[in-house]
């Protein structure tokens, strides 16, 4: 006869295997709700000028949270694109997404995920959102998607040393659900910046809502992968191509005929 804490254990242990390892509160919140508050300019606080020097800076103070401490998302986007337009390097930045309180992800994660590879690399992937392996390694692509990711970029001679990855939105969202579009536009500000600095020659978008978000397309992956688009990183123009998220290929792995066209039109840009 199993007793209530077997049970409690089995719980906690099916929790665990689906990926549900944080508790975010006891009373529910209609975030959707919080869409229609508006906040005045007044509420942001501009960060306090200082002389030029060479050490990361903080971020500036994001807009003043609502009463059940999370901030109006208007608020939040416009403290991102201040915050993000201020670094100068991606050491900056991302000191400056460390310090962020404008997304309520920060809070329910275990650390920031940046980004991994060499930062002048002429490549650049981008993906989602950090899984579980990812946000206990503080480095994108890490898991079972990550090792696929390896093994598709040596095929056409890349690797973490010639190749620059992060994702759109650098905190693991709870459970491993899909990241709010609310979420991924108030983390926007900092991945453009990020893409900016990095300036690579090609932009490589991993999965529907990487490619949804970067390049404003509304199909979905299947229609718009192995197009090539232009994309203006703010200082030049670039060119960007979408492909399957290597997590889709492990789950469809008949797609990954089409994954690899995709990165053999990669390395025919890079080599031209």
């Amino acid at each position: 006869m199993k007793t209530p804490g077997h049970a409690a254990r089995e719980l906690l242990a099916f929790y665990a295997e689906v990926g549900v390892d944080a508790t975010i509160g006891e009373a529910p919140i209609d975030r959707l709700s919080l869409t229609q508050i508006s906040t005045p300019v007044a509420d942001l606080e501009p960060a306090p000028e200082s002389a030029p020097d060479t050490q990361p800076r903080a971020a500036p103070v994001v807009a003043r949270s609502s009463p059940d401490g999370v901030a109006p998302p208007e608020a939040a986007v416009m403290a991102a694109r201040e915050s993000a337009r201020r670094a100068a390097s991606l050491e900056e930045l991302r000191a400056m997404l460390t310090g962020f309180e404008g997304c309520a992800l920060r809070t329910t994660a275990k650390q920031l995920v940046f980004a991994d590879g060499n930062p002048q690399a002429r490549v650049m992937f981008v993906g989602e959102a950090p899984g579980r392996e990812e946000d206990l390694e503080g480095l994108p692509f890490v898991g079972r998607s990550g090792k696929l990711l390896d093994r598709m970029m040596t095929a056409i001679g890349l690797n973490r040393t010639t190749a620059y990855i992060a994702n759109i939105i650098p905190w693991r969202p709870p459970g491993n659900r899909t990241p709010t579009p609310q979420e991924s536009q108030i983390c926007l500000p900092f991945t453009l910046r990020q893409i900016e600095l990095a300036n690579p020659d090609i932009l490589v978008c991993l999965g529907g809502p990487s490619a949804q978000t970067l390049l404003g397309v509304r199909e979905g992956i299947k229609r718009t992968r192995g197009k090539w688009f232009a994309f203006h990183t703010g200082t030049r123009e670039v060119r960007a191509i979408a492909t399957f998220h290597p997590a889709y290929l492990l789950r469809s792995p008949l797609e990954k005929r089409f994954a690899w066209r995709d990165f053999l039109a990669v390395k025919k840009a890079l080599d031209a």
